[in-house]
């Protein structure tokens, strides 16, 4: 039976795809060249998810090298398939391409000898770490990849209206995180979300409740918990929901190769005006870091100006955790959760329009659990604009006075 052949950059995406290239291409210097093969960074490059490399000069087109699976054609693109690495060189000179002096590999996301070997390539050549290069490049947004991420944010907060209605008495925060990931999944969430960093692991998000969100966690994540296993911890850890504990629900946001990061909390029972001061907090900094956070200002601004809110208001020994605090207030997000720049004290990162932000200024009150709000933003002329539109305030669970525990 004949193969379907399909393009391998996607109908209709091949105007985005030539803006992807072109932002990389504009970091490198005369005379060098990329060679792409993270997941990421190929889908970036190409549109697709597939094994092989992605050749990017500076001087003419991307070349793709295509190991598996065999079911495309190159269309207008330059396609070429191998079997390995060891071929591409040769196959460059065939088609008019000249030896590199500079070679980019991904050295902070290959493997070491995955870098030996393909540094063997290019024995004439420099070779630097291009994961700048493409984390720069990835960092700053176009039209259809912000349409892409508001489309998750819509998604996403679909998903959350129907939080309130899914816990029940004498549930786990186990429990309450499968109701929600069906829902999610219902709705199209494709269940995994890409992070950066080979020290990172999660599933399809952080549900935390109660003094759980104090536990702390070897991943740089804004909260802790100890998890359902200590292969995996953080997040939930399997006890039942106390009625004065609040539950904060940070799920996946990825209907597509793009995500949104959103946060928000409930609790089935009254709490005590420490944890309410501080969810105003947080609520406090977000108003002000959309006014503030202009083109043209350090990315670390936002987290001083983050801080001096919260001790300003005597909340400091709560702020992004408790018995151990995150050194960050937000991140970026886009095809990774985690991408550049991290809102953290040493990012020099200037503040770029397009840009998209994920902050998230939490508490931990002890005895009570996390409060606090995450939204993601789009960096625009006039301050951010936020995408993952939810409301704010701690919401109740239905039927809560009704809760025992």
């Amino acid at each position: 039976m004949e193969k379907n052949i399909i393009s391998l950059v996607p109908t209709g995406l091949e105007g985005e795809i030539r803006l992807h290239i072109e932002k990389v291409k504009r970091q490198l210097e005369p005379g060098s060249a990329l060679l792409v093969s993270g997941n990421v960074n190929v889908f970036y490059t190409t549109g697709r998810f597939f094994r092989g490399y992605v050749w990017i000069p500076a001087e003419g087109e991307p070349v793709y090298f295509v190991v598996k699976p065999r079911v495309y054609s190159g269309g207008t693109e330059k396609m070429e398939y191998i079997r390995k690495p060891e071929q591409i060189p040769s196959l460059l000179v065939e088609m008019g391409y000249e030896m590199p002096r500079k070679v980019g590999l991904e050295e902070s996301e290959l493997t070491y000898n995955d870098t030996l070997r393909l540094m063997k390539l290019f024995p004439d050549a420099e070779v630097f770490d291009s994961t700048p290069v493409l984390r720069n490049a990835r960092m700053v947004k176009t039209p259809m990849e912000i349409e892409l991420m508001r489309y998750d944010g819509e998604r996403q907060a679909q998903a959350y209206s129907k939080v309130s209605g899914l816990y029940r008495s004498g549930m786990t925060d186990v429990e309450l995180q499968i109701e929600i990931e069906r829902e999610l999944r219902k709705l199209g969430c494709l269940g995994y979300p890409r992070v950066a960093g080979n020290l990172m692991e999660i599933n399809m998000g952080s549900v935390l409740a109660g003094d759980n969100a104090d536990t702390p966690s070897p991943y740089e994540f804004a909260m802790g918990g100890a998890g359902a296993d200590p292969s995996l911890p953080g997040g939930a850890d399997g006890h039942v929901i106390g009625r004065h504990e609040t539950v904060m629900i940070d799920m996946n946001g990825s209907f597509n190769a793009y995500q949104t990061d959103m946060t928000r909390v409930w609790t089935a029972g009254e709490l005590p005006e420490l944890a309410e001061k501080a969810q105003r907090c947080s609520e406090r900094i977000l108003r002000t870091l959309e006014r503030e956070a202009l083109p043209g200002r350090e990315v670390c601004e936002l987290y001083f100006r983050a801080v001096e809110i919260a001790e300003g208001e005597g909340l400091k020994d709560y702020f992004m955790g408790h018995s151990q605090q995150s050194g960050f207030i937000g991140h970026g997000v886009g095809i990774e959760l985690n991408e550049q720049p991290p809102v953290a004290p040493r990012c020099k990162t200037v503040l770029q329009e397009g840009m998209t932000l994920a902050l998230e200024p939490k508490f931990v009150i002890p005895g009570t659990g996390p409060v606090g709000v995450e939204n993601t933003y789009v960096v625009r002329a006039d301050g951010l604009e936020c995408i993952t539109h939810f409301p704010e305030a701690i919401q109740k669970f239905d039927g809560a006075t009704d809760q025992q525990g």
